[in-house]
């Protein structure tokens, strides 16, 4: 929602059912990507006071909200469905313009949303406890869920209408309230999230939200005693922070961080069908995605083959601004996130790698006014090369050749990261050891990067802590047990 001149586009923080101008009074341009001369609006800077107050609205408003029942609490979230799936195409276009995605993936995500909020609305319904024969005469033994309390949720700038719904509808679902903290690069879409919360008419306090630097206001959110869980899409390296700061509390966490996810090609017979799946993969959402496939790590028999039939379908893509029905690949988030991307193309260059295709910022007429980077394929890349290792997430994948599937297998494993791994061949035997071998939370075998809404969704290592989101492991995260015996004589 707006405020004061409409012509400046200011927007406000959503408290205690309530749009509110940041205590401080300090806003910031919101740029889009693919025209940096486009201000979207301008947005609060929010304070520690405003947090505070977000955290507190939240808290007064858990008793009431944590004791409705699961049907009443799920009608409120069925009115917030009926608006989203009706309001798709407006959101899809504030998206597009905000992140700079397609108009095709833009509309997806809301789409998705649609799906998965619903799908949640059943799962919440079905709150299983634990009910066992007491080893005691008379006494009933019974486990049952109750909600954690106020749930901060912190989203990233890729999905930043999808993966919101992702936290807060669960959260909501299973009486919790929460506090949401959209990225700072992507604000609108947390706008008009909670304009759709504001028109089903959830009680003031159950959602909230404050906009601004993490850095002003994740401390004071995550560290506040009263928030009981965290949950956090975005780096490895501010979910660890996020981290340290939920120890002191004995805070909750569910951290879904970075990826650096391998794809292994062996021994498998329809390379056409591999090289679309991985294209699709590694370049959708200009290759901004954490599941994005980023590693091929390809038989040296079928390297050669491989490479060539990704270097055609890359050939195919159209970059420029995602309103464009015709492109199909939108620019990165912005400078320095691009700025970034070419130092890992030029260090692969430099380590002794080939730039297969692409490799370029594309410059000139409209690409001027944002940041646009080919899908870049990179070969003759080892293990231990900068780009093998470390995540770029822009349009770059790379290719490590080797003799063997178990090289292969110690390859995909050599990583900080384990959040999604692809296997393609025809190979039984192969198909079962990387089942049971690869160290990563999602296992994809002859297809691309795609989940379910009703799985489960997290990775290892670095890539994740907590349970997984998304399918029935959510309330995990969003519940605890209580365990109650009652004797009864």
């Amino acid at each position: 929602m707006s405020s004061g001149n409409e012509s400046i586009k200011r927007y406000l923080n959503y408290i205690g059912g309530s749009w509110k101008e940041p205590t401080g009074g300090e806003y910031y341009p919101n740029l889009n990507p693919a025209d940096e001369t486009d201000v979207i609006g301008h947005f609060p800077l929010s304070t520690v006071d405003d947090a505070v107050e977000a955290v507190s609205q939240a808290h007064r408003a858990f008793p009431a909200w944590s004791r409705l029942l699961p049907q009443q609490r799920a009608q409120y979230i069925s009115r917030f469905a009926e608006l989203l799936e009706k309001d798709v195409q407006r959101i899809a276009e504030g998206l597009c313009r905000e992140e700079g995605k397609t108009m095709k993936e833009a509309m997806g995500e809301p789409g998705r949303g649609y799906t998965e909020c619903n799908y949640f609305i059943g799962e919440a319904q079905r709150l299983d406890g634990i009910t066992m024969p007491s080893d005691r005469a008379n006494v009933s033994s019974v486990a049952v869920r109750v909600p954690l309390g106020v749930i901060a949720a912190i989203s990233p700038w890729n999905f930043p209408f999808l993966t919101p719904i992702r936290k807060i509808i669960p959260a909501l679902a299973t009486g919790n309230t929460v506090v949401f903290k959209p990225a700072y690069d992507t604000p609108l879409c947390g706008v008009m999230l909670m304009e759709l919360f504001d028109q089903a008419g959830f009680p003031p306090g159950v959602v909230n939200m404050v906009i601004g630097r993490g850095s002003t206001m994740g401390d004071a959110i995550c560290g506040d005693p009263r928030v009981k869980g965290i949950t956090f899409t975005g780096s490895t390296t501010v979910g660890r922070r996020i981290n340290r700061i939920a120890a002191a509390n004995f805070t909750k966490v569910q951290l879904e961080m970075g990826g650096k996810n391998p794809c292994i090609v062996a021994q498998y017979q329809d390379l056409n069908r591999a090289a679309d799946a991985i294209t699709a993969a590694a370049f959708a959402v200009t290759g901004q995605r954490c599941t994005s496939i980023s590693r091929v790590i390809v038989m040296r028999n079928q390297a050669e083959e491989l490479e060539t039939l990704i270097t055609e379908r890359m050939k195919s893509y159209v970059l420029g601004k995602g309103s464009d029905p015709q492109v199909t690949m939108g620019p990165v988030i912005n400078r320095a996130a691009g700025e970034s991307i070419m130092q890992y193309i030029r260090s692969a260059e430099e380590e002794g790698a080939k730039i297969r295709a692409g490799g370029r910022q594309l410059t000139g007429g409209k690409f001027d006014k944002g940041f646009y980077i080919e899908p870049t394929l990179i070969t003759e890349v080892t293990p231990k090369m900068k780009v093998a290792i470390e995540e770029i997430f822009g349009p770059v994948l790379v290719v490590i050749k080797v003799d063997s599937f178990e090289e292969a297998v110690s390859v995909a494993n050599d990583s900080e990261y384990g959040l999604a791994a692809s296997l393609f061949s025809d190979n039984l035997a192969w198909i079962h050891e990387f089942q049971a071998n690869v160290e990563s939370g999602m296992v994809h075998i002859n297809h691309g990067t795609v989940t379910d809404a009703c799985m489960p969704f997290g990775g290892v290592k670095s890539s994740g802590l907590g349970p997984f989101s998304k399918g029935s492991t959510n309330k995990d995260f969003y519940t605890n047990y209580k365990v109650n015996y009652v004797q009864y004589r």
